[in-house]
């Protein structure tokens, strides 16, 4: 970048030189060929010195005290480099100098005017003078010379002006890439902050699931359980009880730190899901006095362990839902396994419920049961009615164990 500004400041300095350079060198040539190319008398020469001084004046104020092309300038340096060039030829050197600077002075048709007055001084000065003309080649190299002056000056310009379009349309392109960069930055920022808040979501949601599921579930055994001991007279019964109790606390806090470290259920760890369902329906038998039933359909496969604990968490929820609310008498849990998919069913012949009645503000194991199931682009379906039971479905896609 620093680079890039110097040699733009070198240039500047250059061009402001430059005026100054040529009308040096055309001074020198044309004092040097005063006798053959110039004027005799010693009054047009005299003129000649005086408008040079003029001109090298005029350029100091509009280059240096003005500080920028002006059409004021540019007309006054032109005539007075025309009437330099009538007086003599070779001062069309200095004449030059309009074509550099006729954009940066005049806007519009302004621009082409100029640069055809530019023209015509280089025009005369390359003829020898201004007409009228003893040789007739003179005559017609005046028109020629100037449509060749004009013609060269118009294609470089059209090519500046393409090479500008090209540099602006660059520029522009990078401006729009910066701009673009920093809005991609700041929406990666965004999306940082929303994915750490996402997470941060998520964690809660999956410890309030794991929570629910599974220590919930054991500390409300615990307390049925001591509940169940304390009004019981027999002893064997008592210690029966106590023990379960303590088996469901011990179940709690494995359970806990299982959460904590997001580890795969521990009724899964070296069963497969057929053999923990089993285990699970048999233990709520015994816990609950409820007549329960298992049934496997299909080759049990292994799954990927999200599906696992999804079944196997659904299948405890779903469970101690009729424990708490249906007062059935019976229920059946199926497991089908299938190609696509593996379907849960758990069936209970209870009091029901009307599935479109407002639920209580407590009331949380249906949507984790629901959001479970979703999570693993599944479907859970729920089938009730008052005093016909209640059946709830969850059929979750059958991805193999070990699939990513």
């Amino acid at each position: 970048m620093t680079s890039a500004v110097e040699h733009e400041q070198r240039w500047e300095r250059i061009l402001r030189l430059l005026p100054f350079a040529l009308l040096v060198l055309a001074t020198v040539l044309s004092v040097a060929t005063m006798p053959e190319m110039g004027p005799d008398a010693l009054g047009w020469r005299v003129v000649f010195g005086v408008l040079v001084a003029v001109t090298a004046v005029w350029i100091w104020r509009w280059m240096y005290v003005y500080g920028r092309p002006h059409p004021v300038g540019y007309i006054g340096r032109t005539l007075l480099a025309a009437a330099l060039t009538i007086i003599h030829p070779l001062f069309c050197i200095f004449a030059w100098i309009g074509f550099l600077d006729a954009f940066e002075s005049f806007r519009g048709r302004g621009r082409w005017v100029a640069m055809a007055a530019t023209s015509l001084i280089m025009a005369i000065g390359q003829t020898g003078g201004p007409p009228p003309y003893d040789s007739p080649w003179q005559n017609v190299a005046l028109p020629v010379l100037f449509v060749v002056n004009f013609g060269l000056a118009t294609l470089m310009a059209r090519y500046s002006m393409h090479l500008d379009a090209v540099s602006q349309e660059r520029a522009d392109t990078i401006t729009r890439l910066e701009h673009a960069l920093a809005e991609n930055a700041r929406l990666q920022e965004r999306l940082l902050a929303q994915s750490r808040e996402t997470g941060v979501r998520d964690e809660r949601e999956r410890l309030a699931r794991e929570i629910h599921d599974t220590i919930a579930q054991s500390l409300a055994g615990v307390v049925a359980q001591l509940q169940a001991a304390e009004g019981s007279a027999d002893a064997d019964d008592v210690r029966r009880r106590v023990a379960r109790a303590t088996e469901m606390a011990r179940t709690a806090l494995v359970e806990a730190r299982r959460s904590v470290q997001d580890l795969s259920p521990a009724e899964l760890t070296d069963v497969s899901l057929a053999d923990a369902v089993a285990t699970l329906v048999a233990s709520w038998r015994e816990d609950h006095g409820i007549e329960a039933s298992f049934v496997v359909v299909g080759d049990p496969t292994g799954l990927h362990s999200e599906v696992e604990a999804t079944l196997l968490r659904i299948t405890q929820e779903a469970l101690a839902n009729v424990a708490k609310h249906a007062d059935a008498s019976r229920v059946g849990v199926t497991l089908t396994f299938d190609e696509a998919e593996v379907i849960l069913d758990v069936r209970d012949d209870g009091s029901g419920f009307d599935p479109t009645a407002p639920r209580r503000s407590g009331s949380f194991g249906l949507g984790v049961m629901r959001d479970r199931a979703e999570r693993l682009a599944g479907v859970f379906t729920l089938e009730a009615s008052p005093g016909t039971g209640t059946a709830v479905s969850a059929r979750i896609p059958a991805i193999a164990r070990g699939a990513a």
